[in-house]
């Protein structure tokens, strides 16, 4: 077998149809939050294995060639492979085994294991399995299959949400002051890490938009869904007095903290721009003008822009 696949990690959500029997969806229930996280971890399983099997039970789901397409452009084709022409049915094997077999070859090898997930799940968002449909029966089948594989992920240290898209536990959903905990526990974890520098950075700046969220839901400030990374930041900065503008120069040291100051904003403006360039934290790659070494020294940088955020947030509160 050539050799496959990488990476790694995803929202404790259920399919929004409440708490269920075991024929029915249930609300997913939250993993132990003090256990330790590795954001490089990639998202693969046996457990994850058979409960993407399940979708495709049967026969239902996407075609032989759709499943195959989905497992080569992760290195993983040679792994479970199907010959429509072969009289041979061990050449024909089902939806289902080709799935579970090769999901659990990811385990093992699990070099491009995050790819070969997104790739599958790709296809299953294609076909419509993270759609509602209209037959209560087979909405009710259909929101159990999800429960299982988003409780599956969960046990991994993954959330995947009700549309089928996958990212590390704890990334992006912080946006509340209860939320003050997952902060800080990703900050820990991003201080660790050192594999997949591509996907850090995606994880750093959700963290950052997080951190900024938090800041302004603690002072009563509103935003929207439709707030940039740039407003948020500004808003929160301003309310920490730690625009570079509102620093006086004429006490000793005053411009020495506002270039230092400025020096935060542009990494934390730089960690949003290198996410948000073309495939960086959506195809796991970085720009070709971004070394691993630059940018997890962003990454670290930014980390440390959240905790001063964080800290000063404490001197201004008390605590």
């Amino acid at each position: 077998m050539s050799r496959p696949g990488s990476d790694g990690q995803a929202s404790r959500r259920c399919c929004g149809h409440g708490r269920s029997t075991d024929h029915v969806a249930v609300e997913c229930q939250p993993c132990d939050s003090t256990r330790e996280v590795d954001v490089s971890k990639h998202p693969a399983s046996d457990e994850v294995a058979a409960a993407l099997g399940a979708f495709v039970g049967g026969g239902d789901g996407p075609t032989h060639t759709e499943l195959t397409r989905a497992f080569s452009r992760a290195g993983y084709g040679s792994v479970r492979p199907y010959d429509a022409s072969s009289h041979d049915f061990r050449a024909k094997p089902n939806k289902e085994n080709r799935i579970r077999d090769t999901v659990e070859a990811a385990v093992r090898d699990s070099h491009r294991a995050r790819e070969l997930i997104d790739s599958l799940l790709v296809e299953f968002r294609s076909f419509g399995f993270f759609g509602r449909s209209k037959d209560p029966r087979a909405e009710t089948e259909r929101c159990a299959k999800v429960g299982t594989l988003q409780r599956a992920f969960a046990r991994i240290d993954w959330e995947l949400d009700d549309e089928g898209v996958l990212r590390p536990a704890g990334v992006g959903t912080v946006g509340s002051v209860e939320g003050r905990p997952a902060i800080e526990d990703q900050l820990e974890r991003l201080r660790r890490a050192s594999d997949d520098p591509a996907l850090l950075l995606g994880t750093a700046k959700e963290m950052l938009e997080s951190t900024a969220k938090y800041v302004l839901e603690v002072f009563s400030v509103p935003y929207g869904p439709r707030t940039s990374f740039d407003e948020l930041w500004h808003h929160a900065r301003d309310r920490l007095a730690l625009l570079p503008e509102q620093v006086d120069v004429s006490k000793p040291g005053g411009s020495q903290v506002r270039s230092m100051l400025g020096a935060a904003w542009t990494i934390a403006r730089t960690t949003n721009e290198i996410r948000n360039l073309e495939g960086t934290g959506h195809g796991r790659t970085l720009p070709t003008g971004v070394t691993p070494e630059m940018a997890l020294l962003v990454v670290r940088e930014a980390c440390s822009v959240a905790e001063l955020s964080l800290a000063t947030l404490d001197r201004i509160m008390g605590r």
